[in-house]
């Protein structure tokens, strides 16, 4: 049995002996980005979402926390049904299949992301769990995500040899994307605020999970991560109009240009560090589906850079040596797969 099948039988064996509830058969329903993977299963007549959080890689108490917080703050959150965080087992009320992505469509969106961004301010309310202030996203973390970018998808993926004038180029655009990262006015962060984790429920409110890495971060981190979504891009003149909506709302104290460097730069940050991840996720831990999302991701960095003169030359770099190689090593990926498919390799 592999490790995989055996986690599964410990979570069955979890759930019928020390749960009220009672599991005959576990159906899969997706594996995440994380180590994290979650099943179905009905009992009496109603279904539940049970949790595998491997507590090697994944800390499910906080998870546990951090739902607390947010629903405390009026967010609608699952509730823990029942949980070993010790084995990194949970039981969760079950959210559906309808993600916000599902109801996303040209028309649908001018009413969705009004919606969601609405969210915000409750989210940003959440600075501190009953028993801890929320971890902060500090200089290290910020260094560690940048870190992945050129680890991973520049170094690993591309196999790209870093000259000393790129080097010092991103140097200098880590530290331009630093400055307006801490400057912001800090406030509570979901940290992966966008249309898959973000669920629509029957009464047509919306849900909020994977929220577990909850941080103190800056005000336009989670509302940048939701208009500049990696699976999904939208005309840059409508992401526009929601930003302006959004700002006059709720944020109007802060100058509108000031904002929106503020989120567009904040968008440059976390497409870097989406882009690294991605690779990562390939090479590290097998799952490749991503790999067809890096080149989105990497779009966002050439047009917003293009329009900031202090990242012009690192917007050039990514369109110039790091997009065509992303590209270049996706068609020799998908060459090579069909290759082997047709018995050639």
């Amino acid at each position: 049995m592999s490790p995989l099948a055996q986690r599964q039988a410990q979570l069955m064996d979890w759930i019928n002996h020390s749960t009220p509830f009672l599991c005959q058969q576990l159906h899969m329903v997706y594996g995440d980005a994380s180590f994290r993977r979650y099943f179905r299963f009905t009992f009496e007549g109603h279904t539940i979402i049970a949790v595998d959080a491997p507590p090697k890689f994944e800390d499910s108490h906080k998870f546990a926390l951090v739902a607390e917080l947010l629903a405390a703050n009026g967010l609608k959150v699952p509730d823990i049904l029942a949980a070993d965080h010790d084995l990194g087992f949970y039981c969760l009320n079950d959210f559906g299949d309808v993600q916000l992505a599902h109801r996303l469509n040209e028309k649908s969106c001018h009413k969705l992301y009004p919606q969601a961004l609405a969210l915000l301010p409750k989210v940003q309310q959440c600075v501190a769990t009953s028993q801890a202030p929320l971890p902060v996203y500090d200089h290290k973390l910020f260094s560690a995500e940048f870190e992945i970018f050129t680890q991973w998808l520049l170094n690993v993926h591309l196999a790209l040899t870093i000259t000393a004038t790129q080097q010092a180029l991103l140097t200098d655009t880590f530290n331009v994307l630093a400055d307006s990262f801490f400057e912001q006015p800090k406030v509570g962060v979901h940290r992966d605020f966008h249309s898959r984790n973000l669920m629509m429920l029957d009464d047509n409110e919306i849900g909020v999970i994977d929220f577990q890495d909850a941080v103190v971060g800056p005000i336009t981190y989670d509302a940048v991560s939701l208009l500049r979504d990696c699976y999904r891009r939208w005309p840059d003149e409508w992401v526009s109009d929601w930003l302006h909506a959004f700002h006059g709302q709720f944020y109007a104290q802060y100058p509108l240009a000031q904002f929106t460097r503020w989120f567009d730069l904040t968008g440059m940050q976390r497409h870097i560090k989406a882009s690294g991840i991605f690779a990562r996720l390939h090479h590290r831990d097998g799952k490749s589906d991503y790999l067809g999302d890096i080149p989105r991701t990497l779009g966002y960095l050439v047009d917003i850079g293009r329009l900031y003169p202090q990242l012009s030359a690192f917007s050039d770099f990514i369109e110039q040596d790091v997009l065509p190689n992303v590209l270049a090593a996706q068609h020799s990926e998908k060459t090579k797969i069909v290759s082997l498919a047709s018995g050639k390799g």
